[in-house]
């Protein structure tokens, strides 16, 4: 419907009501026409469904608070089509064209823009009139867990995922009437929306709080869904989960969700990850870590020792002399997998082991050592730095 037939229309007139009418006069009013032409009531009628329509879309201006005002404040305005003149025009019967007002030509219906989208957006007409056709509907989002062990989740993996979600119900084909034969919501007109008041001119919608959003009503709810048209439904599907996912992190799969309705898209899965420990490898963000012992001999006098990897080769660690215990040295590209495909490091970190039980030739070589580092205090500067304090 232009805006030009929106604001001429006398919304009044369809319900039989005068202009000064109360909102329960109103309510009246529509639920008495409304019983009268409804589709069910004239089956194969299809003046009384046009009717029925035009009931409908008198009762949700009408019946609205917020949308009566503007639409009186709109035809006093504009007042059937004649722009009312300042107390300056001459003759006072000075009539203007709507279509020069709405941008086009008012005997085509045309309409270029300029305050027709403004109206059409003030009494949310942006779209065609409403009808007995329903809106397609996205379906739900759904979650679920997985375990994945520390190498799977450093490699990705693909696992099988069960996961139940809610369904168009095969019983009704999604429904909600037993017969197939649902009726179209009368308060949201078949488009599961509602309109409500913000504020400045303009209105927000929420879901139809009568038939939650569907659109349609079911005269002979189903056993299965209850009328929902929804029922729970039960897959398992091969989930692809990639490489280098952390425990606790939540990946989102399109569409893999709950299945739409009336043509409308799937959901999405979001599947939160979690991931068991290794016995010998660790993690810290894209590096895996690690921890070797070490003799006492290969960290003072240095040395190669080898290093595991997870799912590969073995590297040679070269400890320079002197090394200390706690050292955290580097092998290159032996971590995680990162986002852009590289890996991470793998964090080398030397544990110098005490040895718990000495045979006699090594306590022997001990204690020449000791004799022969008699005169070194380790803990000379310790003492000096504890008295300058």
């Amino acid at each position: 419907m232009s805006t030009k037939d929106f604001i001429e229309k006398d919304y009044y007139k369809v319900l039989g009501v005068p202009k000064d009418a109360t909102e329960a006069e109103i309510k009246k009013a529509y639920r008495k026409l409304a019983r009268e032409f409804h589709p069910d009531a004239n089956k194969g009628n299809t003046k009384a469904e046009e009717r029925f329509k035009e009931i409908s879309e008198a009762n949700d201006i009408l019946g609205d608070p917020k949308k009566r005002k503007e639409y009186d404040e709109a035809r006093a305005l504009f007042g059937n089509g004649g722009f009312r003149p300042g107390p300056g025009a001459a003759g006072g019967n000075f009539n203007f064209d709507l279509g020069d007002l709405f941008g086009g030509n008012a005997q085509s219906g045309g309409f270029g823009g300029g305050i027709g989208d403004v109206f059409g957006g003030l009494f949310n007409r942006g779209g065609p009139a409403a009808g007995t056709r329903t809106q397609p509907r996205r379906g739900q989002d759904v979650e679920s867990e997985v375990t994945l062990s520390f190498t799977e989740a450093i490699e990705g993996a693909t696992v099988p995922l069960r996961m139940s979600s809610q369904a168009p119900c095969k019983a009704c084909s999604g429904t909600g009437d037993k017969n197939g034969t649902p009726r179209v919501c009368p308060t949201c007109v078949g488009t599961g929306q509602v309109a409500r008041g913000s504020g400045g001119g303009f209105s927000l919608t929420d879901p139809c709080p009568d038939c939650k959003g569907r659109g349609l009503i079911a005269e002979h709810p189903c056993l299965e869904c209850k009328g929902s048209g929804r029922a729970k439904s039960s897959r398992t599907m091969q989930v692809r989960i990639p490489a280098g996912v952390t425990d606790g992190q939540r990946i989102r799969l399109r569409g893999k969700g709950a299945p739409g309705e009336r043509g409308g898209p799937a959901g999405d899965l979001y599947v939160v990850v979690h991931v068991g420990e290794h016995p010998v490898f660790g993690r810290k963000d894209d590096n895996l870590t690690v921890t070797v012992p070490v003799t006492f001999a290969e960290a003072a006098l240095g040395g190669e020792v080898r290093v595991p990897t997870l799912g590969g080769p073995a590297v040679t660690l070269k400890l320079p002399p002197g090394t200390p215990n706690g050292r955290t040295m580097r092998a290159r590209g032996k971590g995680a997998v990162r986002k852009d495909g590289t890996r991470g490091d793998l964090l080398i970190t030397v544990e110098v082991r005490v040895p718990q039980d000495l045979s006699g030739k090594a306590r022997d070589a001990l204690e020449a050592y000791r004799e022969a580092t008699a005169d070194e205090d380790p803990r000379a500067e310790l003492f000096e730095a504890a008295k300058g304090a």
